[in-house]
């Protein structure tokens, strides 16, 4: 009877393409759930800011805050929230929640690895890049950097997921 080592040849479940390919999808679905929250949180304070008591509370407070080298920032944020005015914020608020909706569509059909997902991704992702482009371009800041470098990493890693062949489902 000859003995069969092969088995120990096997490659181990937790270095294989498939299961490297779930953490991908794993990791990239809390990137997506992170900004789901963090939109969420935007579409909450914009609807707070809606009520006129709120907005001009918000405005009065920073207005009067002292924060050291801070007065020309300060300024702008103040101008700014006085030309968009209160009843902006809703629209805001929707527009978050929009893209909310969409990255947590993302993000759950990437956990459970969905293949529609990794095209949904690549699609929604992908055509966003050029917005991102344009605003680096022009208003440059190092947080818009990583996360133009993080999408585009994000829609290759996709796209080369998404071409390769998959098994033939169960019971076929």
């Amino acid at each position: 009877m000859p003995n069969d080592y092969s088995h120990a040849l096997a490659v181990p479940a937790a270095s294989s393409p498939t299961s490297q390919h779930s953490l991908g999808l794993r990791i990239i679905a809390i990137y997506k759930a992170v900004k789901t929250v963090c939109l969420i949180l935007v579409a909450i304070m914009a609807f707070q800011l809606d009520h006129e008591q709120t907005f001009m509370h918000l405005v009065h407070w920073l207005e009067h805050l002292s924060l050291a080298d801070s007065n020309g920032l300060r300024k702008q944020l103040v101008d700014l929230l006085m030309e968009l005015g209160p009843s902006r914020f809703v629209a805001i608020g929707i527009v978050a929640l929009v893209y909310a909706a969409i990255f947590a569509t993302e993000g759950i059909g990437l956990w459970l690895r969905k293949h529609w997902a990794e095209w949904f991704t690549v699609i929604a992702t992908g055509s966003l890049i050029p917005v991102e482009l344009y605003e680096l371009v022009h208003r440059f800041t190092l947080l818009k950097l990583v996360v133009l470098a993080a999408n585009v990493a994000i829609v290759v890693y996709l796209v080369r997921i998404a071409r390769q062949p998959r098994g033939a489902p169960a019971g076929h």
